[in-house]
This record gives C-alpha cells, structure tokens and sequence, in this order.
C-alpha cells in the first residue's frame, strides 16, 4: 500500500487567524476514503470551523466509532487528542471524555450505522443526558466499507445498486434527536460549504448537545448495468490474481442555493437527492415545530437542511450532576481526599 505524505512546508504567506496559526495547523493525514466523498467535505469544513474560531488544536478532543465516517478523524487536527473506539461505542467514550475534562472541546464523528443501527441506544442516552459535545453524523445510507448494504437512514422505496427497494422505514436521526433532549439539532449537506461551515462553528460553541445530521453522498456504489467500471463487469472481464476492487472517480458534489428554496441533485448511481433549506422565518427554539416540520418535508420527499432547533437556555451534564468546575485530571490530593471527617459528612447524607 502506497502512503501520501503532507508536505511539510507551506507557502510563508498563508492567512494566520487570530491566535497565529494557519488552516494547515488544523488539518491530519492524507484521506484513503474514494475519491469526491462526501466525508471528506466534512472534514475540510470541520478544518475551516475549528481554524476560523482559533482555538488551539490540543484544546479538542475527537471520538469515532467504526465505518467510513469514522476513519475521517485521522484527515483533521493531528494536534489534538483522539481515540477512535469500537463499533456504535463513540457515545460512551465521548461521555468519559467529557466528564474527565470539561475544558475540552469534545467532537463525535459518526455515521449512519454507527449510530441508527449498533450504537443507536448509545446515541439515545447521550443525547438524554445533555453531554457537552458536538455529535456529527455522515449520514450516506448505507455500509460503504462493506459494500454497499441499506443502513437504518435508508429511505422506504429507495434502491440499491442492483435495483433493490428498500422495504423498511428510516430511522431519522435528527427526529429522534429533537425528541429526546438534544438543545442543539441541524442537518447540512456535505456538498453546501456555505451552510455547514457555520453551522459546524455554531455547534462547537453551544453549551450541550449539539447534534448536526450531515446529509454525506456514497460515490462508490454505481455499478449498475451497462457500466465498464462496474464491479461485476471488470471481475467478467479480468483474470482476478489479486482480490481488489476499483472505484471509479468522481468529482465532488456541492450545492449552492437560497433559503427556502429546493434543489435536486444528481447521483452518481442516477437517484437524485432533494434538498429543501429553512427559510429565514423559521423559528429555531420550537422543538415541537421543528419536528413537525421535518415529518411534514420527509412525506414530500425532502431533505430539510439548516439549523432545525437550538435552546437559548440549554444546560449540560456538568450542570445536571453539579460537577466540580476543575478537570478531573487537574484535581490535588487534597482534593481527592478531602478527610475522614468530610468523608463522615457525605456518609452520613445518605442515611
């Protein structure tokens, strides 16, 4: 396997933000992910945010679980702390994070079966118990790392690269998000710089849970018939003496239109995906309303985009569990061991 590596030089006259450094100093390695990914217009826009709001990189600390989207945070802040978990557990690891060390800025990265399918009990509770965090999932419907399965998202009657309907409900992440407590919920396009990168900032700075659903484009699944660059076709037509597949390029897919306003894009497989963005008169601190409205535009068949809800009053689990406003790490002895006569004090609170 054949490695990239970043140049180590830059150009001396890159743009500096407010506390010296460059967008360069935010971004990670070199994407393995197909070429025109949706996934990674999401982490250059993270790169953006994280970069325009000048914060220090070692001030972040960045969670993901299994699949595509969750390889994405080796390709932003190589500076900061990370750990990427097990499969459906970044909700827990976040938690931990976060408790530990509230003066991180903590980022989720999911995705659709990380989150709707095997970790969607774990996505439930974090979001219930108000974990100060931006959770981003890159929501593709469907299993790109294991060729190309319906996940959770997909939508009902939607098919699959072999003509297949999908014959299951979708689990709507943002819906679900709304209902059970998150104080911050937005869905985006991975394609619609404009719209996500402030949308990303905004989430990084809200006090909670900050939930953006982004709405991330599978190009590696259009090999449908007639296609010379489909899977079955080039197997037809080759002596296979190494077990690899080939992924035909494609080239990004952006969108760029006004508030309240739909546009359909084109698929590489030939769907077409229907965006519809909020209008400037929408009011964002209506949970109720927003969900509504999301079941209202899922019946018509569209994608609403934009900030869906946001509490102007919301709190955290810091604030629900009264934790101590220090780190846990940066904690004394004499902290952590307050005396037996503290200690006979707590004791007997609970008798």
């Amino acid at each position: 396997m054949t490695f990239v590596a970043k140049p180590r030089i830059h150009h001396p006259h890159l743009p500096l933000n407010e506390i010296g450094l460059t967008r360069r100093d935010y971004e990670g390695s070199v994407s393995t992910l197909c070429a025109g990914c949706g996934h990674d217009s999401v982490s250059a826009a993270i790169v953006q945010a994280c970069a325009e709001l000048s914060i220090p990189p070692h001030r972040f600390a960045k969670v993901s679980g299994i699949g595509c989207s969750s390889k994405t945070p080796s390709y932003f802040l190589d500076k900061s702390h990370g750990l990427n978990s097990v499969h459906g557990r970044m909700p827990s690891v976040s938690t931990g994070a976060n408790l530990a060390n509230r003066e991180l800025f903590c980022v989720g990265v999911s995705g659709d079966g990380d989150s709707a399918s095997i970790g969607l009990g774990q996505f439930a509770h974090i979001v219930r118990r108000r974990v100060n965090m931006l959770y981003i999932v890159d929501n593709n419907g469907t299993y790109g790392l294991t060729k190309g399965q319906f996940s959770a998202t997909n939508d009902k009657g939607s098919t699959n690269k072999k003509g297949v309907p999908n014959l299951y409900e979708p689990i709507d992440l943002a819906s679900l998000a709304l209902q059970i407590g998150a104080s911050f919920v937005a869905r985006s396009f991975s394609g619609d710089k404009q719209q996500l990168v402030p949308l990303l900032k905004a989430g990084l700075m809200h006090r909670g849970m900050a939930f953006i659903d982004v709405i991330s484009p599978c190009v590696a699944f259009n090999n449908h018939n007639g296609s010379t660059k489909s899977y079955e076709y080039v197997r037809a037509h080759s002596d296979n003496v190494v077990n690899v597949d080939y992924v035909e390029d494609h080239a990004e897919i952006t969108a760029d239109y006004d508030p309240g306003t739909c546009e359909d894009l084109r698929m590489p497989d030939g769907s077409t995906l229907r965006l519809y963005k909020l209008d400037d008169k929408f009011d964002v601190h209506d949970r109720v309303g927003a969900l509504n409205y999301l079941q209202r535009r899922q019946e018509e068949g569209e994608v609403v985009t934009g900030l869906l809800y946001v509490d102007p009053d919301a709190a955290d689990c810091h604030d629900i569990l009264d934790t101590v406003p220090t780190p846990l790490n940066a904690l004394t002895e004499a902290d952590l061991c307050p005396g037996n006569a503290n200690l006979e004090r707590v004791n007997e609170s609970f008798r």
